[in-house]
């Protein structure tokens, strides 16, 4: 983008501020700041205009495809599921755009190392469990990386530095996320100093969207991806574009696949699969009300009894379908850093401004139908979300141990 053209953008946005202290920049960070003003959505900033609570519909039990029926038919299943994957009709995309923060690290949390008596990292987890299916099915799966601004260089770098711990690169594709501006309460954008915008990530619902821009959806139209297995970084245990789950999905001919755990408790914290005015969707822990936490279903089990673990398989027929609508917007409140017009730099001690974020489970509740597929929690859950505690690296290094999993 050159200068007059993210002029120009800025200007239809009113927001030409952005550009304020160009002149002092130097060329790197001129050009670093043209990518950012490319890459930012600033149409976001339209909906404060408009801003009201995205209330939830009528929330009612969704049945869930459950370990003993998936046991019964999982040749059938897993004959489908393989046949789509050697036919090039199945793709994986690993939403890795965040950082290790969390876990005391300043790299990319794919990076973050986990091993006790040797190096293994989070990426290797993650593509050596793909490399399951692969060397099962004879046949490459084509990888597509969400990667971030801050992390994109080092994502890319590190993979290629460990060769792809064994993936064909031919069949890997890195693409960024998009990002929102973070604004004031009127909208203005904020600027983190001269040269860089106060950007966030624009949600994971968000990826699809970003595989757009990109040029992913290209390379799927010219290959033939019917089907995109999306799944988070974190959880070093997932099986990825696993041919049962795949093809469970098909056989119920549902436009998208969630594979879910059974809560530990009803007050578990994690989001749980249900049906959102008579469309798959998914409620927030926070959202469930304690009749609806202790209610029982038919079976005499808990009607609202399995978590998500964002794992999910999507119908790219249907994919597209949704992308030719807008994806509701979440508006969230937060403190943002930034640079005042003095050029100082400030950290606010309260809420000061907004962010923006589009969900996939909005991306779920267009969809007309869902699978939530059981699979057994120690054997797929072992999110890495924390340094020490709850869902941290002990939990995961002790779930991989009781998997064979040599760390």
């Amino acid at each position: 983008m050159t200068y007059q053209e993210a002029l120009d953008k800025l200007n239809r946005v009113g927001q030409s501020h952005v550009l304020k202290y160009y002149d002092e920049l130097s060329q790197s960070e001129q050009k670093e700041l043209l990518d950012q003003i490319d890459l930012t959505d600033f149409s976001v900033l339209d909906s404060i205009k408009d801003k009201s609570e995205l209330a939830k519909g009528r929330i009612t039990p969704i049945d869930a495809m459950d370990l003993k029926e998936i046991d019964s038919r999982r040749e059938e299943f897993t004959k489908l599921g393989l046949d789509a994957i050697k036919g090039g009709k199945v793709g994986a995309v690993l939403l890795a755009g965040g950082m290790g923060t969390r876990l005391g690290s300043n790299d990319p949390k794919g990076l973050y190392n986990i091993g006790i008596t040797k190096d293994v990292y989070i990426f290797q987890r993650l593509i050596e469990n793909l490399m399951d299916v692969t060397k099962a099915a004879g046949s490459w799966i084509h990888l597509f990386v969400m990667t971030s601004d801050k992390n994109h260089e080092k994502t890319v770098s590190f993979l290629k530095e460990k060769k792809f711990f064994g993936y064909d690169e031919s069949f890997v594709h890195f693409f960024r996320q998009e990002m929102a501006p973070a604004a004031t309460y009127e909208g203005q954008v904020y600027m983190e100093g001269k040269g860089k915008i106060a950007n966030s990530p624009n949600g994971n619902g968000g990826w699809y969207s970003s595989m757009a821009t990109f040029g992913m959806t290209d390379i799927m139209k010219k290959e033939g991806i019917e089907w995109l297995n999306v799944f988070a970084v974190d959880n070093v245990l997932q099986r990825i574009a696993d041919p049962c789950f795949i093809g469970a999905t098909m056989a119920k001919n549902c436009s998208v696949g969630s594979k879910v755990v059974r809560k530990t408790c009803p007050d578990e914290k994690v989001g749980v699969m249900c049906l959102e005015d008579g469309k798959p969707s998914i409620v927030e822990y926070y959202e469930l009300t304690d009749s609806m936490k202790t209610e029982k279903n038919a079976k005499g089990e808990y009607a609202y009894n399995f978590g998500v673990i964002l794992n999910y398989l999507f119908k790219v027929s249907e994919l597209n379908k949704i992308a030719e609508k807008k994806l509701p917007l979440h508006i969230v409140e937060k403190k943002i850093p930034y640079m005042d017009e003095n050029g100082q730099f400030i950290s606010p001690e309260k809420p000061n401004g907004y962010k923006f974020e589009a969900l996939i489970l909005d991306m779920i509740h267009m969809m007309d139908t869902c699978l939530p597929y059981e699979v057994v929690r120690d054997h797929e859950f072992a999110p890495i979300k924390n340094k020490e505690g709850v869902d941290s690296v002990e939990t995961a290094r002790e779930l991989c141990r009781k998997n064979g999993i040599e760390l």
